[in-house]
């Protein structure tokens, strides 16, 4: 077990505060939102057929009402404090003229906040720039800030201008998220999907490298209110610790749950490992690992691994079963510094960290070399049943896996791979996609904790990944709510329950069920006994998937 080095937070007194690099500016405010859950389902965007084509942006005709000054060019990491840069804070938005000022009051300086700049290029139209992940040039997808001074009459504007990838679910009906301070307090609502005329498309005008603009139109529900947008629900590194607080405080949760301290991130703020178990029989279980933010953009895997603690540390007597039977080993948020800096995808070595397992330094990845040696203890041990990383997808919806399988193995083994993802789906049939999941090992992909974890001896290995947009299965066409994020958490418990039930029969019924799928999509007769050892993963791949291969991971 790892000792209790570190400040963790206790029942009582005030919670670590995050430790930021010297560069970074943090206002003073404690930025907290309420959760809430939409009464109706909230649908896609439907495209008319009359969107206005967006006029060519003219930033330079406009006037900067907030800016940023970026991280010099090359630089890398160095130290870091508690609440950032020392000394006054910068001015970086446009002072008001007066209250006939209509000019909103843009700032990102808080936790996971991500903008760099705001030009205003007409009386309600702003085009943005977001800051590229810390120490690095790109990962621009992340978004997160706040505005003053609305009026609720106009009808605004707002166009992101540096988006990094080609393809969005923007394209395909998502929309932004907006939450309104007045109704969250007044009305009890939280955040909401907002916006129409959404648009995602290539920017003009020959920039190096291309950049790639979200605009959309939409009007605020209140005058003089502070609003938020941001790109996915936000869970920030307080949020996290907040909530292990409440547990600390817990007595009867505190019971089957230790929170250690994994190691100290480069910042210096603590990676928490959670160990989950009833204390009787220890030896002769198993283990479950699970991890999740590895990419700090991606929140909604933030919001699944609360619904699998809120679930699993429950008296329902299905969280008993499981906590009798199997040893949890979670790590909740594996990149706390770029959950704190507002990063879409690398930590403070300006690199992904899901692609580090194979050869992490210690000092460059300290969440990823000790998630690994901390597998590798456990392995020593005990079998490790599932290993399962928590991300969010920005170009499929729906929910799905990525498994492991080399093409090497013997076909029962092949087949073994592709159970639990399906009897997940089968749990979560209005969420999970089964043909969307994947399981060949690109040689891209050989650093990540999925393929690392499985070389190393865990034979069902997997990245979930959740959307950024929501679900088209089951007769919906709508947005994932923070509530169906927490349900993937519960369904990934149930699932367990079913994969490792000590009647064979759902097990076998679903290796049957993969078998008879690959066979009608490889045209191979029923029941004609040819093994699947001789099929190349490829050619298995194409069979069970669409041919997209946009892979978040």
């Amino acid at each position: 077990e790892p000792r209790a080095l570190f400040a963790l937070p206790s029942a009582q007194g005030a919670l670590p505060a995050p430790r930021w690099p010297v560069e970074c500016e943090v206002i003073k405010e404690r930025i907290e939102h309420i959760e809430w859950v939409p009464p109706e389902p909230e649908p896609f965007c439907q495209p008319t057929g009359h969107e206005w084509a967006p006029a060519p942006l003219s930033e330079e005709q406009g006037t900067v009402v907030y800016h940023l000054s970026p991280a010099p060019q090359g630089s890398c990491f160095t130290r870091a404090r508690v609440g950032g840069a020392p000394g006054p804070l910068s001015s970086p938005a446009a002072p008001l003229e007066g209250p006939q000022d209509t000019t909103l009051l843009f700032e990102s300086r808080f936790e996971s906040g991500n903008l760099q700049k705001a030009v205003k290029v007409g009386p309600y139209e702003y085009v943005l720039t977001l800051r590229p992940d810390l120490y690095t040039a790109k990962h621009t997808q992340w978004f997160y800030f706040r505005v003053q001074n609305t009026r609720r009459d106009p009808l605004y504007r707002f166009t992101i201008a540096n988006l990094a990838k080609p393809k969005s679910l923007y394209g395909e009906g998502m929309r932004p998220l907006l939450y309104s301070q007045q109704d969250a307090q007044s009305r009890g609502i939280g955040w909401r999907r907002v916006g129409t005329n959404i648009r995602y498309y290539q920017r003009g005008g020959g920039e190096e490298p291309t950049a790639f603009c979200l605009s959309w139109m939409m009007h605020f529900p209140h005058d003089g209110d502070t609003c938020f947008f941001a790109h996915s629900y936000p869970y920030t590194y307080s949020d996290l610790q907040r909530y292990l607080q409440a547990l600390a405080g817990d007595p009867a949760r505190s019971r089957y749950c230790t929170v250690r301290a994994l190691c100290h991130s480069l910042a210096g703020n603590t990676i928490y490992l959670l160990t989950i178990t009833s204390p009787a029989g220890a030896a002769a279980k198993r283990a479950v690992v699970l991890s999740a933010r590895a990419h700090p953009g991606e929140s909604g895997s933030s919001w699944a691994m609360r619904g699998f603690l809120d679930f699993l540390l429950s008296a329902h007597a299905d969280a008993q079963l499981l906590r009798r039977l199997f040893v949890f080993k979670v790590v909740p948020m594996l990149n706390p510094d770029g959950v704190v800096v507002g990063n879409s995808r690398c930590s403070l070595a300006g690199r992904d960290p899901n692609r580090a397992y194979g050869t992490a330094l210690r000092g460059s990845f300290p969440g990823v070399w000790h998630l690994r040696a901390m597998v590798e203890r456990v392995l020593a041990e005990r079998e490790v049943v599932l290993y399962c990383d928590f991300h969010g997808h920005s170009r499929k919806n729906n929910v799905f896996m990525y498994g492991c399988d080399s093409g090497r193995a013997g076909a029962e083994l092949r087949l073994h791979q592709r159970v639990f993802p399906l009897m997940l789906s089968k749990n979560a049939p209005d969420k999970f996609s089964f043909p969307s999941c994947k399981f060949k090992v690109q040689k891209s992909k050989a650093g990540t904790g999925r393929v690392v974890m499985w070389r190393m001896g865990v034979s069902n290995s997997y990245t979930m990944e959740a959307a950024f947009g929501g679900s088209t299965l089951g007769g919906r066409s709508s947005h994932f709510t923070v509530e169906d994020l927490k349900s993937l958490g519960y369904h990934l418990c149930d699932t367990l329950l079913d994969f490792c039930d000590p009647d064979p029969a759902k097990f076998q019924q679903c290796l049957s069920e993969v078998d008879a799928l690959l066979r009608q999509r490889l045209g191979r007769e029923p029941g004609s006994g040819s093994s699947w050892s001789d099929v190349s993963s490829s050619e298995l791949e194409s069979s069970t998937s669409g041919s997209d291969s946009s892979v978040s991971e």
